[in-house]
């Protein structure tokens, strides 16, 4: 018998208010859909059998990983999406989707994520999101695995050759996991420190420990623990003569900026600009630190190398703008200083209309 072409797993719990959402943007596309819940008590297995899900129910011991891998253990797809409640898949590229894994000779595949801020999901908009590429579909049977308590990786098997580029597939998700109301109705943060401080405990852990921790104290502003941790997280990679992710290097610098101390990115961001030199938020972080030192034709000149590189870099995790819309009000900034209010006008306007354009909430079904 052939087996069905994509299997959808999940791990749930109490997600009742928002996994309808999720199985109505994607249960047309996928053949099967295995869900793992480990505890709810409001409603959502049922929800999800509405769906035509298996749901396996499972003790919580800790691990995000341990309870993604047990889904897999069960599905029978030649794929396995994987997804979270708190996320959806554009309606639009639901067809892209499906093709992809038909005519795809990888094992692995990126899918574009968008990751939306703000106060409500109802309010949610392009123009407050992030964006980054993530591998969400792989070949089943393979020996994929989740690693990792919290903040759970696909571990790639070593019967598998990691030969050439993963390729991106168009095809959108958006994640609203770090709304204000679902953090703090989830009390995300919490949770997320007991087990990342746990894991902290342990002397051979990875750098993906204490960068995961500085992300958490920068989501609740406080920059110094931030700072440190993500310096820390730097250093355990290059201990290791190796390369650390471009998105450590966003997370200190973000930092800087947030905290109004763009002073001590210097020389520190031409260092990383030289590793990533396509990372779009770096050029824009550099532009203001050379803005706020006087230094307006030089930062003028970052800030158009920003609209250059564009918003179009997913292997890289990218504010949404800073390719456009910011990059412009800065520049209007620049010429603001130096006294051109008409061409400050016209970028402030540019960017304004730029900013209307992306302002509206995604087009997902369900």
């Amino acid at each position: 018998m052939t087996p069905p072409l994509i299997s959808l797993c999940m791990i749930v719990k109490d997600e009742a208010d928002q996994i309808e959402a999720c199985l109505g943007s994607v249960h047309s596309v996928v053949d099967e859909i295995i869900v793992v819940d480990t505890g709810s008590t409001d409603g959502t297995q049922e929800l999800c059998r509405k769906y035509g899900a298996k749901v396996i129910e499972a003790p919580w011991e800790n691990s995000f990983s341990k309870a993604r891998n047990i889904g897999l253990k069960e599905a029978r797809g030649e794929w396995v999406l994987w997804l979270d409640a708190d996320e959806r898949l554009e309606e639009a590229d639901q067809e892209a989707l499906r093709q992809a894994a038909i005519a795809s000779k990888s094992d692995v595949l990126f899918l574009k994520l968008l990751h939306y801020q703000g106060p409500k999901k109802e309010t949610a908009s392009l123009h407050l999101a992030s964006r980054n590429a993530q591998i969400r579909l792989f070949r089943n049977k393979k020996g994929f695995q989740f690693a990792r308590d919290i903040h759970e990786v696909l571990q790639w098997p070593e019967t598998v050759p990691q030969d050439g580029a993963i390729p991106l597939i168009p095809v959108r998700l958006h994640h609203y996991g770090y709304i204000e109301e679902v953090v703090t109705k989830k009390n995300k943060a919490r949770r997320n420190l007991k087990l990342l401080l746990e894991e902290r405990e342990n002397p051979d852990r990875d750098p993906w420990c204490d960068y995961h921790l500085a992300s958490e104290f920068y989501r609740a502003q406080k920059w110094e623990h931030a700072f440190i941790l993500v310096n820390q997280a730097l250093e355990g990679f290059l201990g290791k003569s190796q390369l650390p992710p471009s998105l450590f290097y966003k997370l200190k610098y973000e930092i800087l900026f947030r905290h109004g101390s763009m002073r001590g990115a210097w020389p520190g961001i031409e260092c990383a600009i030289r590793l990533y030199p396509d990372y779009v938020d770096l050029h824009f972080y550099k532009g203001v630190f050379l803005m706020e030192h006087g230094l307006y034709a030089e930062a003028i000149q970052s800030f158009e190398r920003c609209l250059e590189i564009g918003e179009e870099h997913w292997e890289h995790l990218s504010q949404q703008g800073m390719g456009s819309f910011h990059a412009l009000h800065y520049l209007g900034r620049c010429m603001e200083r130096l006294g051109k209010s008409k061409e400050a006008h016209v970028y402030d306007q540019t960017s304004a209309n730029m900013v209307r354009t992306c302002a509206h909430t995604p087009s997902t079904k369900g």
